[in-house]
């Protein structure tokens, strides 16, 4: 999969998929499936339209922790979809003031040539998201490619969205978000200097900034860790640490079997199960108590 930032050239007759893809759920995966098939029935190019940052994020300043997976997530698993290449478009003032005449020209017409659109029924573009499904059909024949509106997954009578995914990872229902994904949910990050209280206690913990990801609900859970090739059992805690006080939201996990230094290592936490809620304690030894119930619940 070839990936353009900055694409200046023409590419082959292609089928297209555009959207956000923020977690790449199994909605997403049916309309990437979709697309791909026609390109294959067609012999043309198979590509994938996104966008970084996330364009709500671009708009509203305030919105800090909003994405499922961050952009390395992202290209990873768009990846697993196969496509010929992968179009990232950079979201900024100039092409935000892309009217939607203008978008369908210089990005599906011009850069990409494409033939086939596929999209979401609430698909929205271009200039104050004037542009919709109706606008890429009334330029069809003018730019020579055809609109299909891929029908949207449904769970429990819902349209799948990632949106809803969004929800119940706020709601700690991660069980839930990995069936909607197709694959556990996860953070991937650096492991960063703490204060060492988890090692002090007996029980350490890398600790990973959350950066970008939208905010589990706070407390414990069950984790499996992925450090390079090998996968290790753990739990983790996210939260702000009531019993020392802590003043910032944290990811901080406790790999079983492992008591080396991962410092600066990259990691990527896949959330199992919710355990409990945060809860600030009285003294070090009733936490370090309930951390012992906690890592022998996550065992079972």
């Amino acid at each position: 999969m070839k990936i353009y930032k900055n694409l200046k050239k023409n590419l082959k007759k292609s089928v297209i998929a555009i959207g956000n893809f923020d977690g790449v759920h199994l909605g997403h995966q049916k309309v990437l499936k979709e697309a791909r098939l026609k390109a294959k029935k067609n012999n043309l190019n198979f590509g994938v339209v996104s966008f970084e940052p996330v364009p709500v994020m671009f708009f509203n300043k305030n919105i800090k922790n909003h994405r499922i997976n961050n952009y390395d997530q992202k290209v990873e698993y768009l990846k697993k979809i196969s496509p010929n290449f992968l179009r990232i478009i950079k979201f900024n003032k100039k092409f935000s003031n892309y009217e939607p005449k203008k978008f369908i020209q210089k990005i599906i017409y011009n850069n990409l040539n494409a033939k086939f659109v596929f999209v979401s029924k609430n698909f929205r573009f271009g200039k104050g998201r004037k542009g919709d499904i109706y606008t890429l059909k009334k330029f069809e024949k003018y730019f020579n490619y055809k609109t299909i509106i891929s029908s949207p997954l449904k769970k429990d009578k819902k349209i799948l969205s990632s949106t809803i995914i969004r929800k119940k990872i706020s709601l700690g229902k991660v069980k839930e978000v990995s069936n909607l994904l197709g694959r556990p949910w996860c953070i991937k990050g650096l492991v960063i200097k703490g204060e060492q209280r988890g090692r002090k206690i007996g029980f350490p913990t890398c600790n990973i900034n959350l950066k970008e990801y939208v905010i589990p609900r706070l407390g414990v859970y069950s984790v499996k860790i992925k450090i390079g090739k090998k996968l290790k059992k753990g739990i983790a805690n996210i939260g702000y640490r009531p019993t020392f006080s802590g003043k910032s939201i944290l990811l901080e996990v406790n790999i079983f079997g492992i008591n080396s230094n991962l410092y600066k290592r990259m990691i990527i936490v896949n959330f199992i199960k919710f355990i409990r809620k945060e809860k600030k304690f009285k003294n070090i030894n009733e936490l370090r108590s309930q951390i012992s119930k906690d890592i022998k619940k996550a065992k079972k």
